[in-house]
């Protein structure tokens, strides 16, 4: 699976988390010190959801942001006649 936004084109981002230790100056400590410092990644929050696209359904890949700010549109519920 693909770790982009089909909309946005939003990927994975290099980073890293920091460690630190200690009471902050201003707080009455003698200062905050960097522990460690481990690179990783940052990923966004995908989903696979069915859009209207073009004229048609499709599935797609988007992150939520795209996906609370309604840059897809769902296709509409589909209608089951009752058996009878």
């Amino acid at each position: 699976m693909s770790r982009v936004c089909d909309i946005c084109a939003k990927g994975p981002v290099a980073g890293g988390s920091i460690s630190r230790r200690g009471l902050a100056k201003k707080k009455g400590g003698v200062g905050s010190r960097v522990i460690a410092r481990n690179k990783r990644i940052f990923r966004p929050n995908l989903k696979k959801v069915r859009a209207w696209i073009n004229g048609g359904v499709q599935r797609v890949t988007i992150c939520t942001s795209c996906l609370q700010a309604g840059k897809i549109q769902k296709p509409p519920a589909r209608e089951y006649s009752k058996a009878e």
